[in-house]
């Protein structure tokens, strides 16, 4: 059986579609979807300055890699920056591939670290955490200590735009949590039209209508610098359960991701208008917008006893 776009051998079939290509159409196809997700979103403008968040991982890199090739057809700048969390065999791997890779690319590279920033490195943040009897997980410090070093980060580089890898995958799971969780403010601004808010640089997903296997294969074709450490954090997540359940049903109903994500973004664009009477204020300790008194990172820092930057 042949690609759907020529006669070469079909090398990938998508299921939830049908659709058959070969190698050199899978990666055409890729990068299509991405530019037309880019475009129908009004993602990226002219003269943006464009700060690629880099974990290290396959989604980041690719991310990185598709961006570099769709950036040509903008007068923009491009670079990128990794958070470096501070957890042992783990950040100190991804910092060096994403040096690699964007040393191949003739990307910029800038690393900022928890330790830096916060006095601490992760894992001695959950270790205090723990010693004053927080019931939260590692990944709720981590996700928003992380968040706000990448907002700092990207107005301290002069960006416009910060782009992430999260993927379709990513994107059906924290919706699923944040249901879960009762969570619509997170549903809104998470799934909703970009909003400019003063003191917050927007976030955009060029990936987020792609599936977390066809990164894997486009990383693969590419021989991205990938490796299979796992941050030892993960397992402790709900959104390790729900990852797993959302693969069992997308298994027996290939397409499941896209309809949950459709939903998603539905809900989002039914009460974008609730965001209007969110009021923004600036966290009194370390003057970062935000819609409570403190911030939510220097909240959990405080709660624990560790001075807020």
């Amino acid at each position: 059986m042949s690609c759907k776009y020529c006669d070469n051998e079909v090398f990938y079939v998508r299921r939830y579609s049908g659709e058959r290509v070969c190698k050199k159409h899978f990666v055409e196809t890729f990068i299509d979807k991405v530019e037309r997700t880019i475009s129908e979103n009004k993602l990226l403008s002219w003269n943006d300055s464009i700060m690629v968040a880099v974990s290290g991982g396959k989604d980041s890199l690719t991310a990185l890699h598709v961006l570099s090739i769709i950036e040509k057809g903008y007068p923009t700048r491009l670079f990128a920056v990794t958070i470096d969390e501070g957890v042992s065999n783990y950040t100190e791997l991804r910092v060096k591939h994403t040096q690699e890779l964007c040393s191949k690319l003739g990307i910029d590279y800038h690393v900022y670290s928890f330790k830096d920033f916060y006095g601490h490195r992760l894992e001695e943040i959950v270790k205090i955490a723990k010693e004053k009897g927080s019931k939260l997980e590692p990944c709720s410090y981590c996700g928003v200590l992380r968040r706000k070093l990448l907002n700092t980060a990207a107005k301290k580089l002069n960006a416009t735009k910060v782009v992430t890898g999260h993927n379709l995958d990513d994107e059906v799971q924290t919706f699923m949590i944040n249901m879960l969780r009762g969570d619509f403010e997170r549903i809104i601004r998470g799934f909703g039209p970009i909003a400019q808010k003063e003191g917050f640089i927007p976030r955009i997903k060029p990936l987020k209508y792609i599936y977390e296997e066809e990164i894997m294969i486009y990383a693969t074709l590419h021989d991205f610098p990938l490796f299979e450490t796992e941050c030892r954090f993960v397992k402790l997540s709900m959104r390790d359960s729900i990852r797993r359940i959302l693969n069992e049903l997308e298994a027996e109903n290939p397409g499941a991701k896209y309809m949950i994500m459709n939903t998603a973004e539905k809900i989002a664009r039914n009460f974008t208008e609730l965001k209007k009477d969110i009021k923004l204020n600036y966290c009194r300790s370390c003057g970062e917008p935000t819609s409570q008194d403190i911030c939510r990172a220097c909240s959990l820092l405080e709660e624990i006893g560790i001075p807020a930057e």
